[in-house]
């Protein structure tokens, strides 16, 4: 998972049971902000035991490389195909597989190459046409997979760094 600058993620659960996956359970709350998360080996072995929380709904994933962002007045730096800001709410695009947005207005399965959003938690998730969605990328700063110039305690390379 990568979370955009100035976000505010809280992992709510996280247990991997390698010999019981029916006990894997993974709950993340993206409180403000964006992210991009690619299924792991929880959501491998069982997709129902992953959930993304947000602000309008929840993302339920399968096998799947998707993006979240979730906006309050606060995305006017994030790229757009219009040039103008992202509006409020709830925006998800998925690159891989396939997630289901739910809330109490509904719920919405998007497939590879969809778009979503989710205006607020009683407004059902709609899919938007890709001229008007809104991919959930990275700063090259952080989504580049480059060393680092320090180095770990035995002289290697330093593995991950967290911003």
């Amino acid at each position: 998972m990568v979370v955009r600058p100035s976000s505010q993620v809280v992992v709510k659960s996280y247990v991997y049971d390698v010999d019981h996956p029916e006990k894997d359970n993974v709950a993340i709350r993206l409180v403000n902000g964006g992210l991009r998360s690619v299924t792991g080996l929880i959501g491998k072995r069982n997709h129902d035991a992953v959930s993304f929380e947000t602000p309008t709904g929840t993302i339920g994933v399968n096998g799947t490389n998707f993006g979240a962002l979730f906006c309050q007045c606060d995305c006017g730096s994030v790229p757009t195909l219009s040039g103008s800001a992202p509006q409020n709410g709830l925006h998800v695009d998925v690159a891989q597989g396939a997630v289901v947005v739910s809330n109490p207005g509904g719920q919405q399965v998007f497939q590879t190459g969809q778009f979503g959003f989710v205006a607020n938690p009683s407004s059902p998730p709609v899919v938007v046409p890709p001229a008007q969605g809104v991919p959930v990328t990275m700063p090259l700063s952080i989504s580049k997979n480059v060393p680092t110039t320090g180095a770990g305690a035995k002289g290697t390379a330093v593995d991950c760094v967290v911003r």
